[in-house]
């Protein structure tokens, strides 16, 4: 099959992950596959599908990622959209803009030609907070010949929001575990310990909650936050307020997150709400324990293997984290249901289903 994946721009994020991680073994299944950029602002992850040699196509090419809103809705993408729609079997589509400008453009043509797949990457998103946008995502979706959830939560969300239809499917998010997995730490002997949360700073991350329980534990526990986002300012006001300067430190952007992973000492994920978390199953599959925020996306990923914590509790979340270092035999025996956990979530499982829907595609007439 000749596949076009189209996503906003490849900053650093669960959604972009996923891209980077399935468009080379799609290839490698036998695929022929593409990717187009709203926006073709250089960064890391475009850098490094580059160098795995998938081809890139930009609508736009923005100076840095604080473009976002004028070359990602520009509505003339509708228009520069047509020219690649009968080059490929199927196009794929990622976030919110591609979601919609896409079918918008296919309507505009007589073409029959692709078929329309998308990807919903969360469990909620702001736009079914607002009452009159439900009749443009209803018709958004419907022009779709499958939706893809990362996970149960998020089909059953989605659900409820537009109704069942059968084009309606789960395949849970996949990431190369084999990156990220060490060996078990052995902290018996240890006299301080690095907690370490990789997520953006974005609205749907709980920062705050991480670094508040901070303030409960005791200085010998630090915390590095990777990432980046627009509420890095106010996080960094919350850190002086506190007086944590000395034991937060934000690092930004990272494509070493393996490492970062596997120098920690416990890997938390604090979140308000998630669709199927790639960060947590990273976490997991470092063989360190991993703490969460008992929510949609993380709950059904965690329980049962990792820690959940209530949301927003940031006294619970330093109870957590300070149990679990303080106990070396819980401590191992958290690492070890995380690690196997993971395994469930490998990349290699996502990649194959995808091969076989789009196969499955690939039979059907088009209408």
């Amino acid at each position: 099959m000749k596949i076009l994946h189209v996503i906003t721009m490849l900053d650093i994020g669960g959604a972009e992950r996923l891209i980077v991680d399935l468009l080379p073994r799609l290839r490698d299944l036998g695929h022929e596959v593409d990717l187009l950029l709203f926006n073709g602002v250089d960064t890391l992850f475009k850098s490094e599908l580059e160098r795995q040699g998938i081809n890139i196509y930009e609508l736009s090419h923005g100076h840095d990622v604080n473009d976002f809103l004028f070359k990602v809705y520009n509505p003339w993408n509708i228009v520069k959209i047509r020219k690649y729609l009968n080059r490929y079997d199927i196009i794929h589509t990622h976030n919110t803009a591609c979601q919609l400008y896409v079918p918008i453009s296919k309507s505009l043509g007589l073409n029959k030609k692709p078929f329309l797949v998308t990807t919903e990457h969360s469990s909620n998103n702001r736009r079914r907070s607002i009452w009159w946008y439900k009749p443009i995502d209803k018709w958004m979706y419907n022009r779709y010949t499958s939706i893809v959830c990362i996970a149960d939560k998020p089909r059953e969300n989605l659900e409820r929001y537009i109704g069942a239809k059968p084009s309606i499917l789960t395949i849970s998010n996949g990431v190369d575990t084999h990156r990220f997995n060490r060996p078990i730490k052995d902290i018996s002997n240890n006299t301080c310990f690095v907690i370490t949360m990789v997520a953006g700073l974005r609205a749907e991350k709980d920062h705050e909650t991480l670094i508040k329980a901070m303030a409960h534990l005791p200085e010998k526990y630090s915390l590095r936050l990777v990432g980046s986002g627009e509420r890095e300012k106010r996080l960094k006001a919350l850190v002086d307020e506190l007086d944590l300067n000395s034991r937060v430190a934000f690092l930004g952007v990272r494509m070493d997150v393996p490492d970062i992973l596997a120098q920690s000492d416990i890997n938390v994920l604090s979140s308000h709400w998630e669709g199927l978390s790639l960060s947590s199953v990273e976490g997991m599959a470092s063989g360190r324990p991993f703490v969460a925020s008992d929510v949609d996306g993380l709950r059904e990923i965690v329980s049962g293997a990792g820690i959940l914590f209530p949301h927003g509790d940031d006294k619970a979340l330093a109870r957590e984290i300070q149990n679990l270092c303080e106990n070396p035999v819980l401590y191992r025996s958290i690492a070890l249901a995380c690690q196997e956990r993971a395994r469930k979530y490998d990349v290699s499982v996502m990649a194959e289903k995808y091969s076989n829907l789009y196969k499955l595609l690939g039979r059907k007439p088009l209408c």
